[in-house]
């Protein structure tokens, strides 16, 4: 069977779950359940601007990438930002990171949107490395405020 990408269905919540575990422990982040319960709604709802593509290694979920796109004031087209994307640390150095990120593409040009962004924790030389081979950082610093 191999590896296959595909949006996410209503079927995919136990394994995008605990996926989203993983995610959220690397980053020691702990957020409240109905924070991940509104997330995963927003994925499944086909009118949500979130989307999740789903990478399975033989049938088991290995990987995400949530997506969503935007108008732009640089372009004359629409943005796509992969906010999380996401791979199971045994399902790791097999090609699903390069894989959800090339599927994106795919679908950004299919799509006509202008531009595909992302940001990533300046100490994760792992996901650097990947991402370097795409393009080079521009140079932008993250400003957050939480209201």
């Amino acid at each position: 069977m191999g590896l296959t990408i595909a949006d996410a269905t209503a079927a995919d919540e136990a394994g995008w779950r605990a996926l989203w575990a993983a995610y959220l422990g690397y980053y020691n982040v702990d957020l409240k359940e109905e924070i991940t319960a509104r997330t995963w709604a927003r994925i499944i709802d086909g009118g949500a601007a979130l989307t999740a593509r789903l990478a399975r290694i033989d049938g088991r979920m290995a990987g995400f990438a949530l997506h969503h796109h935007h108008a732009s004031t640089w372009v004359a087209g629409d943005d796509c930002y992969l906010e999380d994307l996401f791979v199971d640390a045994g399902a790791r150095g097999q090609g699903i990171g390069r894989a959800l990120i090339d599927d994106l593409i795919a679908i950004a040009r299919r799509r006509n949107w202008q531009r595909l962004y992302w940001l990533t924790d300046a100490a994760n030389a792992r996901a650097r490395a990947l991402y370097d081979q795409y393009t080079a950082s521009d140079g932008h610093i993250r400003y957050r405020i939480t209201l």
